[in-house]
């Protein structure tokens, strides 16, 4: 087996780029990550359920996430609920598409720059 490379998994679909942000800041189940990301994106980003399940299907056979087998107290927890947590290669894989967005806009920035005064 070889060596994790996160840059084979970039550019990252915008979707499973929430869900590992998402997913950064602790465990969540399906529709808290639906509502967390609605909630984050000012309702930009509407998720439907096919749209959701099968971005947190293609990152967990990525190995990008995991399904935790931690759960909530039992009063409140439904047993339906599906939680998910980022890995570690979900990790390196969320680090390394942040870095190559910020250069995206870095990039963009500058383009956007007031022209400089040549001496």
């Amino acid at each position: 087996m070889g060596r994790f490379n996160p840059a084979e998994f970039l550019p990252l679909p915008h979707v499973q780029f929430e869900i590992l942000l998402c997913l950064a800041e602790g465990e969540r189940h399906g529709y808290a990550i639906k509502r967390e990301i609605e909630r984050r994106t000012e309702g930009r980003t509407q998720l439907g359920p096919g749209s959701l399940y099968g971005a947190l299907k293609k990152l967990t056979d990525d190995g990008l996430i995991a399904e935790s087998a931690a759960r909530p107290e039992r009063h409140l927890d439904d047993e339906r609920r599906r939680y998910f947590l980022l890995t570690m290669e979900g990790q390196e894989v969320l680090k390394a598409e942040a870095a190559r967005l910020r250069s995206a806009v870095e990039l963009a920035e500058l383009c956007f720059a007031p022209a400089r005064k040549r001496p």
